[in-house]
């Protein structure tokens, strides 16, 4: 049995006061009201709230909570679970930084597909367009958790999409064969002994950071020239398996990478857990050192440097008012290089992607397809060279009779 009454009441100070007041039976049967300004809005409601119960999709006030403490619960299961640190950190940004200001006020019972709608398009113009689908998942998430402990009964926000935009696409950074060259060279020559085989193995593995801070001796096996990934360092240097099951594997190492590791061998520090690269500390180096002051170092004197710039888009100056410079490239940039390099040589895609240690070989052809692409392209090419050539020998006259 459903209802709308009007209710007038005075205040402590004389005042009238009038609503609409909703009296309705929830999925359970249990009586349930909510009241309105305008007679209206309670009208609305209530052929919303009625459609809702006959559904089984109805969670009233009352039983619901707030964005910002699904999202507080949301957090504490990740925690639980045991998620990566660096997930975790992710996480907690999306919440305190966009999602609890845009809308943690709201109880999960209030929230239909238009105000969901509206929220996703207020990311979109404050976010770019890949942190805002991230951001987007993440409420849905929260959502979800909340729904799987009954504080609502459907998540409004599960169908709302960001559209890849493919021309945004941003693709991989590469350096190039002369930069690869000049950083192995320099860091041969440099004064950090660890520099050489760590830019090998970069350029010739395409280990992720995470794994080469990881990376125990027992994984290098010099005889079979090949280096193993069964663990990894994450973001709080805490060693661990790697991320998902596509994450161990076993990738060739060329001879020079060989020759280096068993140089470093003999002048690398013990650590406890073994480490191929430990820090000074002896434990997993942080990512940062291994960026900035390992390869960022060899990348500097190697002269693969670019001027910091500002928000004016002017280069930031020192104290001494010279230009900042910086490192041209991160450690996942050559993780792209080891990828180019692979397929420049015709290795299979499948292969590439085991090497890589993608979850599927959709995540290698979205990343590197433009690249089997080209190889494909460079072939076909040298093949028509090489068909024409041999049709322009065949018919020269005098070919026929050569040699005899």
């Amino acid at each position: 049995m459903t209802s709308i009454r009007r209710r007038t009441w005075p205040t402590p100070s004389g005042e009238e006061k009038t609503a609409w007041q909703v009296d309705y039976r929830d999925a359970a049967g249990k009586r349930r009201s909510k009241q309105f300004a305008r007679k209206k809005d309670a009208e609305a409601w209530l052929t919303t709230a009625a459609y809702q119960v006959q559904q089984g999709t109805h969670t009233p006030d009352s039983q619901s909570i707030t964005i910002a403490k699904a999202a507080e619960l949301w957090i504490k299961r990740g925690e639980r679970e045991n998620l990566e640190a660096s997930t975790l950190a992710a996480y907690g940004q999306h919440v305190r930084l966009h999602i609890v200001p845009m809308c943690g006020d709201k109880k999960l019972s209030q929230i239909n597909r238009p105000m969901a709608e509206g929220w996703r398009d207020q990311l979109m113009e404050k976010l770019s367009r890949p942190m805002a689908m991230r951001v987007l998942r993440s409420l849905s998430a929260i959502i979800s958790e909340a729904q799987s402990r009954g504080y609502v009964a459907q998540n409004v926000v599960a169908g709302v999409k960001v559209r890849r935009a493919k021309r945004e696409k941003t693709k991989v950074v590469i350096p190039t064969k002369a930069e690869l060259k000049a950083v192995i060279e320099t860091a041969k020559a440099s004064a950090e002994p660890m520099a050489h085989p760590l830019a090998l193995i970069l350029i010739f593995a395409g280990l992720r950071a995470s794994e080469l801070r990881g990376l125990p001796w027992r994984c290098i096996d010099l005889k079979a020239a090949t280096v193993t990934v069964d663990q990894r360092a994450d973001l709080k240097n805490v060693i661990g398996p790697p991320k998902s099951e596509a994450g161990y594997r076993t990738i060739p190492l060329p001879s020079s990478a060989i020759a280096a590791l068993k140089v470093w061998k003999l002048a690398c520090p013990a650590s406890e857990a073994g480490l191929v690269f430990p820090s000074l500390a002896k434990k997993a180096m942080s990512h940062q050192y291994m960026n900035i002051n390992v390869m960022g170092a060899v990348q500097l004197a190697a002269g693969l440097a670019e001027p910091v710039l500002g928000d004016d888009a002017k280069p930031k100056l020192d104290k001494e008012q010279r230009p900042v410079i910086a490192q041209r490239y991160t450690l996942h940039d050559f993780r792209h290089a080891a990828a180019s390099l692979w397929i420049e040589q015709r290795v299979n895609p499948k292969k590439v992607q085991r090497w890589m240690g993608h979850s599927s070989i959709q995540v290698t052809f979205d990343t590197y397809g433009h690249l089997f692409d080209q190889a494909d392209q460079d072939a076909a090419v040298a093949a028509a060279i090489e068909r024409e050539l041999n049709e322009t020998t065949a018919s020269a006259p005098g070919t026929a009779g050569a040699g005899q």
